[in-house]
């Protein structure tokens, strides 16, 4: 299972003239933005820095189970590209056949998840997911383990059972040894008194 991890808020609006919505040009020839879009850009750059923190946390974090980052990004009235959301995608999908490997892979599934300072829904659902995983997985791993124990005993209480058999046998062997040295006790008892 592959899932999507990342910023995902809202762009910030482009400044309103009027009825119209303004859209964004590059100023060709021109250095200077107004300070309506000078705040534009200044709103735009620390999006753009948040959403990138926000990738890269996950990205760290997860390491190699988290692929390639994708942003979505906006022109600035600067002419220039800011991030404005991102996603990244992670592998969270359980490791067949061994509940151990899933748990510690769902830890840190876990981990990139929640790690950037403000983790989106989208990051939290994902969080979710793998925690009910690795619960199953720890849950397939305790009763692998209980099976496991199960059987030890099994052979352990085999074992024991030939033992407590064996001695049982010496036992018995012990008191036929001892009935017929009685028996022969009192034979030669017998052969003694008759003499």
């Amino acid at each position: 299972m592959v899932s999507s991890i990342g910023a995902s808020l809202s762009p910030p609006a482009l400044p309103v003239q009027g009825n119209n919505v303004r859209t964004p040009t590059v100023l060709s020839g021109q250095n200077e933005l107004t300070e309506e879009e000078e705040k534009q850009v200044q709103e735009l750059k620390a999006r753009d820095q948040e959403v990138r923190a926000h990738e890269n946390a996950h990205k760290t974090a997860g390491g190699g189970y988290v692929g390639s980052i994708t942003y979505d990004t906006q022109t600035g009235p600067d002419g220039r590209e800011y991030a404005i959301g991102g996603e990244a995608q992670i592998d969270a999908s359980p490791v067949s056949g061994n509940p151990e490997a899933t748990i510690r892979k769902m830890d840190i599934v876990i981990r990139a998840a929640l790690a950037p300072t403000e983790p989106s829904s989208q990051d939290y659902a994902v969080a979710r997911s793998a925690q009910q995983a690795r619960l199953e997985a720890q849950e397939e791993l305790t009763e692998q383990r209980r099976e496991e124990t199960d059987n030890a005993n099994a052979d352990g209480a085999g074992g024991l059972l030939s033992n407590l058999a064996l001695l049982n046998e010496e036992r018995q062997n012990e008191r036929l040894n001892t009935s017929y040295a009685n028996v022969s006790y009192n034979a030669a008892a017998n052969i003694t008194q008759r003499a």
